[in-house]
């Protein structure tokens, strides 16, 4: 993170759509995130993200698919790891603004386009200006994950 520009978190790093502070004020008091995850296949699931005991510095994230309730992953998030989430190298990455017709409606989004690498496909993120946090559409290797709900605690 640079002194200057707190979405910036490398020299050789895009800027972040959101700030680590940014994602905690929308997800400390407790968030809960409804996905659709759309397989090459033609299959698909949806899976629950939930953030609980947020602090200032992160919160405890609970994760479960819907066909699965009783089988929850949870594990403690540091804010800042979240925003990690989202620096991509600038040398192999491109970003522009966008609106996205989507389930939550019509977004004002970043878009950011990586190139393939030997460990990862190309892929394709979308993260909308009002809604600080993970990205609001992922496609990748022919899999489309879009954020169907964003609710509240």
């Amino acid at each position: 993170m640079t002194a200057s520009d707190p979405r910036v978190l490398g020299s050789d790093l895009l800027p972040t759509p959101f700030t680590a502070a940014e994602i905690r004020e929308a997800s400390r008091a407790g968030k809960l995130i409804r996905l659709r995850v759309d397989l090459p296949d033609g299959t698909g699931f949806e899976r629950f993200n939930r953030f609980r005991d947020g602090d200032d510095e992160g919160a405890t994230l609970e994760q479960w698919r819907a066909d699965a309730p009783d089988d929850i992953t949870a594990r403690r998030v540091s804010w800042l790891e979240l925003q990690r989430h989202a620096a991509f190298p600038s040398a192999t990455t491109t970003v522009r603004a966008e609106v996205l017709d989507s389930p939550l409606g019509r977004l004002d989004c970043l878009r950011y386009d990586t190139a393939a690498t030997d460990d990862e496909p190309a892929a394709v993120f979308w993260f909308a200006l009002a809604h600080p946090g993970m990205p609001v559409r992922f496609e990748a290797a022919g899999t489309r994950t879009s954020v169907v709900e964003l609710r509240g605690a």
